[in-house]
């Protein structure tokens, strides 16, 4: 027993009013060093804001870090929201969106990812959407990862150096109960030095499918993540190990008649936790 006098109901609401004010007083802090950022990047050359390399390991050490009553689902919704909000304020940008497959679905990534500040625009396939970055000053697009054979081989149009990339897989966090868990590739226009290369992404045009392709994909640590007929050849999306060559990853799809072979982006590698709830 101690003398201290019990906790009160008024007490506990007391405190919880101190902490909304100590952390509203904190995301106020936040955005006076944004400014100051914003102030500093005005008077030298800078990269894009977007940084999902940075982002990919805040949600990790975040959920690594969690516990308690609060949900997960909770805690990753507001620091994205806080993430993307702060990254608009210092270049506005816009989120588009293939909805082809639904639109509820991609409206909840975005929306979780991106919060309700950053403008969103739906289009009707993915191409679109890569027309759309591509056509913006700064925007970000995303779209399922499993589009499916009908969504033409969209991937071959973020081919070149001035095209958009695949600079994430969102969500970052993975569970099976994730509220925003449909697995979607987003896209930048290329970014100098943000990039995460874990898992890297090509684009490749061979002559022929065999199982000694795929085998051979296996031992680089690398797989064929979509397909399309392309005239008389096959285009690939082939992801692969960041840690793998380039070159090892080339050579082990030139015995399928390779005759196009390109880089198209790169992401964090998938980061799994139990479930939250």
């Amino acid at each position: 027993m101690t003398d201290s006098a019990p906790t009160t109901l008024a007490d506990l609401r007391s405190d919880i009013d101190r902490i909304d004010s100590e952390m509203h007083a904190l995301l106020m802090e936040r955005s006076a060093i944004i400014e100051t950022l914003i102030a500093i990047k005005k008077t030298q050359v800078s990269g894009s804001a977007f940084r999902p390399g940075r982002e990919a390991d805040m949600m990790k050490r975040l959920a690594l870090r969690h516990k308690g009553l609060l949900p997960l689902d909770t805690v990753e919704s507001i620091w994205r929201t806080i993430i993307a909000t702060f990254t608009y304020v210092q270049a506005n940008y816009a989120v588009h969106a293939d909805v082809s497959g639904g639109d509820a679905a991609m409206r909840d990534s975005a929306r979780f990812h991106f919060g309700f500040t950053v403008p969103f625009v739906t289009h009707e396939d993915a191409r679109a959407v890569i027309m759309a970055v591509a056509g913006s000053a700064g925007d970000l697009g995303i779209f399922r990862m499993d589009l499916g054979a009908s969504a033409g081989i969209w991937w071959r149009d973020l081919i070149g150096p001035e095209r958009p990339k695949i600079i994430a897989r969102l969500p970052f966090i993975e569970r099976p109960d994730h509220p925003a868990g449909t697995p979607v590739y987003c896209i930048a226009k290329p970014l100098a030095d943000a990039a995460v290369r874990e898992i890297v992404l090509y684009a490749a045009r061979v002559e022929r499918w065999s199982e000694n392709l795929r085998a051979g994909l296996g031992q680089h640590l690398a797989e064929v993540s979509a397909s399309a007929a392309d005239g008389s050849h096959l285009s690939l999306l082939v992801a692969a190990s960041g840690e793998t060559p380039r070159d090892a990853i080339r050579a082990a799809l030139d015995p399928a008649g390779l005759s196009e072979f390109a880089e198209i982006g790169s992401h964090a590698a998938r980061f799994a936790v139990k479930s939250s709830r």
